[in-house]
């Protein structure tokens, strides 16, 4: 036992950390993938994956990986799009990606997405997650596309408080969001005693999530409420490696944006968290090109089992962080606990009602959208709270790899203007030629600008233009100031002189 401690001196917290994740990650592995249009066993396997094969890869020693809600609606569209077979295929092609993306050194390149976007991103994400399963918990089908979701809620919703099995599936769906509500708001037990703290204290570790869900089976087993349940088809089953038909569809344009999606956004969301996770932590730091690495590799034998992607996943490493955990033997014995799950338990999947499942992703998808964040932002850059909303709103009306191209852009416009500061100064003393500076960066998207300050200089007087104080001068800008010069210095007017360095 001695010699157990000194070689794995953390093996208590880590061993108490990685019970605490297992309870966070069983509900959510299960509803994001019924969530997702796949068998619910398939959540558990990325879930197994992202702690026994992500969990000894280096990187991030204390973030966990499994299926994560932030690409619960991609999967979704691309298992409608495509079929369940060559999802395996995209989660491969997309975890090559990583691998090679981390070899080329590329990780720490994420930082530099706009926060703006990674936030547009998962709002977007997070209302069109909640608005389908807002109809999940009412028992009802809902509608392909993100914005045909959003607009047809209230009928829908009036039309399920009209059947009375709607209403209590609705009712139960509520129950869970109630709970995990109030979970997080229990008093801490201060003014209790000793054993009595010590209790309630174990109690309040308890994960909200699990137990929303196991009240809400619970309640639904004892009063015999008509509301849908998991299907359960056993874990070998379930996985399906892709096969060559599934393949046969690189041969194909259209799946290769849906990779490019899933590549995207798996990467900046498990680095975004790894940075997040840093900032919970005393211990070493993430190495990014390595971190994205492991995902890679996990996202590959995710896609060789044919199960769902994965992503490191803030709220389970939050959890592994606060319930002490030292070393990654946290997260690799947690996909050990979801593994014996997945094998000595499969039949307790099918007693889950679907609303209580819909509930925990409701409460996800509100977590996902940033009011605190837009909140601030509009106070001090507006501009970036345009970003993000054109983002969100983009990805519910279009789909998500469009509208996360959309945000780029945008983005990358709007440094582009902020950037593109251009002041011209001009000196007349009466006498001599007028004198005007063109200090900044001077870029075609001030050039209107620049060129409306040029056209009211005095023609009847020499103009002598300084361009020295020009951080930059673009090939458009250039060109313009060429010909405006030339057509101010014509026979009936003084010359214009440009003085800068040549280009």
């Amino acid at each position: 036992m001695k010699t157990a401690i000194s070689r794995f001196p953390f093996l208590r917290q880590d061993f108490t950390a990685s019970l605490v994740v297992f309870l966070v990650a069983l509900p959510l592995c299960v509803g994001v993938a019924v969530a997702s249009g796949v068998p619910a066993e398939l959540g558990l396997v990325t879930g197994i994956v992202g702690g026994l094969v992500t969990g000894f890869l280096p990187g991030s020693s204390l973030q966990v990986s499994g299926p994560a809600a932030g690409l619960t609606v991609l999967v979704f569209e691309a298992v409608r799009e495509f079929g369940l077979p060559v999802l395996g295929v995209i989660v491969l092609c997309a975890g090559l990606l990583q691998l090679a993306m981390g070899a080329l050194r590329l990780g720490r390149w994420f930082r530099a997405i706009s926060v703006s976007v990674v936030e547009g991103m998962l709002a977007g994400i997070g209302l069109v997650l909640i608005a389908g399963q807002l109809y999940t918990a009412a028992g009802l089908k809902a509608p392909a596309a993100g914005l045909d979701k959003i607009t047809g809620l209230p009928g829908a919703l009036v039309g399920a408080l009209g059947s009375t099995g709607a209403a209590a599936s609705l009712a139960l769906g509520a129950g869970t969001v109630a709970v995990l509500v109030l979970w997080t708001r229990l008093p801490d037990g201060a003014r209790a005693g000793g054993a009595a703290r010590r209790l309630w204290a174990g109690v309040r570790a308890v994960p909200g999530a699990l137990v929303a869900v196991v009240l809400a089976t619970l309640v639904s087993l004892a009063f015999g409420l008509p509301v849908a349940t998991v299907r359960v088809q056993g874990l070998l089953d379930a996985v399906q490696p892709p096969g060559a038909g599934a393949f046969g569809e690189l041969a194909g344009p259209a799946v290769y944006g849906t990779v490019l999606a899933f590549t995207l956004i798996a990467s900046a969301e498990s680095l975004f968290s790894a940075a997040a996770v840093d900032r919970l932590h005393d211990g070493p730091r993430t190495r990014y090109d390595k971190e994205l690495m492991a995902q890679g590799a996990g996202n590959c034998v995710c896609g060789l089992l044919g199960a769902l992607p994965m992503t490191a996943v803030i709220v389970r490493s939050s959890a592994n962080v606060r319930a002490g955990a030292r070393t990654k033997a946290s997260r690799v014995l947690h996909g050990v606990w979801l593994l014996l799950f997945a094998a000595l338990l499969p039949s307790a999947l099918a007693l889950i009602p679907l609303p209580a499942l819909a509930g925990v992703l409701v409460h996800a998808g509100w977590k996902l959208i940033p009011f605190r964040q837009v909140a601030s932002l509009w106070r001090t850059h507006r501009g970036e709270v345009l970003v993000l909303v054109a983002t969100a709103v983009s990805i519910v009306v279009l789909n998500m790899f469009e509208g996360v191209l959309i945000g780029l852009a945008l983005s990358v416009a709007k440094t582009a203007w902020e950037a593109s500061h251009v002041k011209l100064e001009v000196v007349d003393k009466g006498a001599g030629p007028v004198q005007a500076y063109l200090t900044g960066n001077a870029t075609f998207l001030r050039l209107p600008r620049i060129l409306d300050s040029l056209e009211s200089l005095p023609r009847d007087r020499p103009v002598e233009l300084h361009l020295a104080g020009l951080h930059h001068l673009d090939h458009a800008c250039r060109t313009a100031l060429d010909t405006w010069a030339e057509r101010h210095s014509t026979a009936e007017t003084e010359p214009v002189r440009l003085l800068a360095p040549a280009p």
